[in-house]
């Protein structure tokens, strides 16, 4: 089963190829001080599309597409729907004491992700960042997969956990790829829970500053199967207002079980027990499936750029809204974007 899950991930990642993303520059300024620019304010927006079975749909064409800002339609300037667009990727890793139980599981799951999204072509970057009590960046901006999986390996979890300090460190810490974030793109990683009790940062700070810097979030959620957390709802408002998702692989240990809820037990009603091999079966396949799952999105992007018409709305914050021409679909793109000063 875990060679056929690794053999999806490769088959996922495969798109990972071509276009030059230049060489690195200094590390990015503090946004307090140096609000992100977007050149003469083209926007980025990353689309993944899917039909009612979360199939990507990956056959559509720059007509099948709408985009409103403040809903006013915009000219879209740019589209494309290949798999070779180069990344930035952020892998941030939960290392609070939340993640013990199952460490090693998503230790060698986020080693074969960053392997994947990594493959050793210098057009694709990658950085470390882990957190507990607080952030850290443990690699910096490189091509080396193997630097970070080095440097993964000897990882150790405990502790509390500052996610949101360690966001604001991959906004504002680490040095550029030339060519941000138009091309290459930017994608942050979460695997941790959402959980967040070290930060100096707020909430509501590191999205503005993760919407600023056009970064597009991903989560694979380490909240156990039953439990529900203001982490989990703060770790899905971070995805899904800059575009991404979340992953909860443990949320389903029991769905294709048979017996599910029907085997009475003293510890729980469930068909496996947390000490067999079985249930540690079911955790592997549902890691290595939502790794699978992200790796692939994040290569079937549709991408689109407009630069805005000139009315000015007067707000700092613009919402923006995708629209697919076609029944049945759904559609993530990042919800808004902060304008650049004057």
């Amino acid at each position: 089963m875990l060679l056929r899950l690794l053999t999806v991930l490769s088959l996922a990642a495969a798109g990972f190829a071509q276009t030059d993303a230049g060489t690195k520059g200094a590390a990015l300024p503090a946004p307090d001080a140096h609000p992100f620019r977007t050149g003469v304010n083209e926007v980025i927006v990353p689309v993944t599309v899917t039909d009612e079975k979360n199939r990507f749909v990956s056959d559509l064409d720059q007509k099948d597409f709408k985009i409103f800002e403040e809903g006013k339609e915009q000219k879209i300037l740019y589209f494309s729907r290949e798999r070779n667009q180069p990344v930035v990727v952020g892998f941030l890793l939960d290392m609070s004491n939340s993640t013990r139980l199952y460490w090693k599981t998503y230790q060698d799951a986020a080693m074969e992700l960053v392997f994947n999204l990594l493959p050793g072509d210098d057009k694709y970057s990658g950085y470390l960042i882990s957190f507990s009590n607080e952030a850290e960046l443990r690699v910096n901006t490189t091509h080396d997969s193997e630097k970070i999986a080095e440097k993964i390996r000897k990882l150790k979890p405990g502790g509390g956990s500052a996610l949101y300090d360690a966001i604001y460190m991959a906004c504002t810490q680490r040095e550029l790829v030339k060519g941000e974030p138009i091309e290459p793109r930017r994608v942050l990683i979460i695997i941790g829970d959402g959980h967040d009790n070290a930060s100096n940062k707020t909430l509501d700070q590191v999205l503005e500053i993760a919407q600023r810097n056009l970064v597009t979030i991903y989560g694979i959620s380490t909240a156990a199967w039953g439990f529900a957390s203001e982490g989990s709802d703060n770790l899905t408002r971070l995805c899904e207002e800059s575009g991404g998702r979340v992953e909860y692989p443990l949320q389903d240990v029991y769905k294709d079980v048979s017996g599910y809820l029907s085997t009475p037990s003293d510890a729980g009603n469930y068909a496996l027990g947390v000490e067999t091999g079985g249930y540690a079966a079911e955790i592997s396949k549902g890691v290595y499936g939502a790794i699978a799952k992200i790796a692939g999105e994040v290569t079937t992007q549709y991408i689109l750029r407009y630069v805005p018409d000139g009315s000015d709305s007067g707000k700092q914050f613009r919402q923006l809204r995708v629209g697919v021409d076609l029944p049945n679909v759904k559609i993530r793109a990042r919800k808004g974007y902060y304008a650049a000063n004057p």
